[in-house]
């Protein structure tokens, strides 16, 4: 599955003394290639972000257009759009973002129960948190985790589908030097099997991972 961003853009309204647009990302064209790691650099604030969530699905360009494959994903139906997110993309978030009601467990399988049910999908979650190392927290509650263990638990979450495209914003922000590196040579694995993989992140580390590097500075990406 190819992923792909066809002059997009996102332009914010503000106001200041003189009313005037803003462009959280200028005008861009990107391909997020199966087999193979895009890591984007930059720091805070560049675009970076915002960028990936327009690839994902979940935030609509100002301009352009973003392809999964041949489909206009934006286009598509809420629903249509949201079933194709569930089967095919994985996203690893900033942050915390599991449910609180639910276990580690619980939320790894969420996406899987949202529109399946019948497949044994523990068995997989239970490999995905061992290769993670949270194999013996499965029983845990997101507020009874660091934040580098909920950041491993949503990496689970986002690969239980097995998904052909992964985007991952600052996978490894909270990470100490080995999990960093345990997460890193996941996603290099997944790549491998044949996975589109999108990194954005400010950590130079992931470069050495990657198979192509962009940097972005100001809404602006170059190569």
């Amino acid at each position: 599955m190819k992923l792909i961003g066809d002059g997009i853009s996102k332009r914010y309204f503000r106001k200041t003394k003189k009313a005037n647009y803003f462009y959280a990302v200028q005008k861009t064209d990107i391909e997020i290639k199966e087999g193979n790691i895009t890591v984007i650099t930059g720091r805070s604030g560049s675009g970076k972000s915002t960028l990936l969530n327009m690839l994902a699905g979940l935030l609509e360009p100002t301009e352009g257009k973003v392809y999964f494959d041949d489909r206009d994903i934006y286009s598509m139906s809420d629903k249509e759009l949201s079933i194709l997110r569930n089967e095919n993309v994985g996203v690893i978030p900033q942050g915390q973002t599991g449910l609180s009601s639910l276990t580690v467990m619980e939320n790894v399988v969420l996406p899987y129960y949202m529109y399946k049910k019948g497949e044994n999908i523990e068995k997989r979650a239970e490999e995905l948190l061992e290769t993670v190392g949270m194999a013996e927290l499965s029983n845990a509650y997101p507020t009874e985790l660091s934040g580098g263990e909920n950041r491993r638990a949503a990496i689970a979450r986002a690969l239980i589908q097995d998904p052909g495209i992964i985007l991952a914003d600052e996978p490894t922000g909270d990470l100490d030097d080995e999990n960093t590196r345990i997460v890193l040579e996941l996603l290099r694995k997944t790549a491998d099997s044949g996975k589109a993989v999108l990194l954005v992140t400010h950590e130079n580390e992931a470069v050495n991972y990657a198979d192509i590097v962009y940097k972005m500075d100001g809404g602006v990406l170059t190569v």
